[in-house]
């Protein structure tokens, strides 16, 4: 532990260090399994940010083909 940690972290520690060794493993796991999947979120919401302007260009196109009767049902057995 640093002298940078900030309280909840330190927090955390202790109660992770109160723990018999077995569960301390489990806990270690699961806040690696939990910080993968923040990672992750962060990725797609980068990712969608880049893409936002594009996926409402599409939209509103679609809407506009719909609205102008250029566009039919999708028949999913043709995929």
């Amino acid at each position: 532990m640093t002298a940078m940690s900030s309280p909840a972290i330190t927090t955390i520690i202790k109660m992770v260090e109160s723990l018999p060794d077995e569960l301390q493993e489990q806990v270690v796991e699961h806040v690696r399994a939990y910080l993968a999947e923040l990672e992750e979120e962060k990725l797609w919401d980068t990712s969608f940010k880049r893409t936002e302007n594009n996926l409402v260009a599409a939209a509103r196109k679609a809407k506009a083909e719909i609205a102008a009767g250029l566009s039919s049902p999708m028949d999913y057995e043709q995929l």
